[in-house]
């Protein structure tokens, strides 16, 4: 249930507003000042990764930069997002993640070590290795960025620019989690999973891709469920209409915690995927073999709207046909 008092019209205003959102439009800028025509590179701004052909294969290559105000609450926490947030790029696009490489900048000595704490124990965690980067030990600020490189068939590839009308959409995330002491916005489950359950949970997106499954996905960042869902349909060139009350969710009353703080949140382990009607269910059972909690939220359409109802109420988030959340695709 969302509470009662929480209306579509609400949800979507706060989305609009939230700065995991509008952080998100200065992208476009950059990416038509840099963007090249390249024979080797099948996909790239807009995705998760780029996808680049190294002879039958495809090498997966991503990058991320951790949010300030993260690096300023908990730099332990920062720097094992800096690896979470990459594994699930290269998994979101069905890849495999091979090794990563970071650059680390520190104006504070113990900063700088909380970080690689961080780094190294999300590196075990997930069994992907750092193997080089660049140091700024003498920074007047803290910052930490990664890049990763994983691998996938170029056939088996899942994208996020090709969700497509009747596509159901479908949300997954790990709920057995808390929400982390130094951030309110992030939901964190990967601390207390094993190794092993993390693993397995990453690995559901390289089986969804090997068995063709999925239309499109990404996995869910800093602009939450709703604000990812928009990314996704901005890259497709599609609408989407979803139901509130479907969405994945922890006992938030128990939490203390409103649904407009939830669907802002980074959830950690959570993907947003589109599929085909007569896949939907078995997607669904893959995740919930794993411990996470996935579920059929709406259908893609053609309006290039993304519109969230509940009960009898419905608002527009984004119209994608006139404005855009990351600028990318505008002419």
């Amino acid at each position: 249930m969302v509470e009662e008092k929480c209306s579509t019209e609400l949800i979507a205003k706060v989305v609009q507003e939230y700065t995991g959102v509008t952080r998100k439009h200065a992208i476009g800028e950059i990416i038509h000042s840099l963007k090249m025509d390249s024979e080797n590179v099948i996909a790239s701004f807009g995705e998760d990764a780029a996808l680049i052909k190294n002879g039958n294969d495809g090498l997966l290559l991503a990058a991320d930069g951790i949010w300030s105000m993260l690096m300023e609450a908990d730099p332990y926490w920062a720097g094992f997002c800096a690896v979470l947030v990459n594994v699930h790029d290269i998994a979101a696009m069905g890849g495999r993640p091979l090794a990563m490489v970071d650059i680390l900048s520190v104006k504070d000595e113990k900063i700088g070590h909380d970080v690689l704490r961080g780094m190294a124990d999300a590196s075990k965690k997930f069994n992907v290795p750092v193997v080089g980067g660049h140091l700024h030990p003498d920074s007047p600020f803290s910052a930490v960025d990664v890049a990763i490189m994983g691998t996938v068939k170029i056939s088996d590839v899942i994208l996020s620019s090709t969700a497509a009308k009747g596509d159901h959409v479908i949300a997954a995330i790990d709920l057995n989690g808390r929400v982390h002491p130094s951030c309110a916005l992030n939901w964190d489950s990967a601390t207390i999973r094993s190794a092993e359950e993390v693993r397995a949970q990453i690995e559901v997106m390289h089986t969804l891709a090997q068995r063709h499954l999925l239309t499109a996905a990404k996995d869910i960042s800093n602009p939450g469920i709703i604000g990812t869902l928009g990314m996704l349909l901005e890259s497709s060139g599609a609408g989407a209409e979803i139901d509130l009350g479907r969405i994945p969710r922890p006992d938030l009353a128990k939490l203390d915690i409103p649904f407009s703080q939830w669907v802002r949140m980074y959830p950690g382990m959570g993907f947003i995927m589109t599929a085909k009607a007569e896949n939907a269910a078995e997607v669904i059972e893959l995740f919930k073999a794993v411990g996470m909690t996935a579920a059929d939220i709406g259908c893609v359409n053609e309006s290039r709207s993304l519109t969230i109802k509940y009960n009898s109420e419905e608002s527009s988030v984004f119209d994608l046909a006139k404005d855009s959340i990351t600028g990318i695709f505008k002419q």
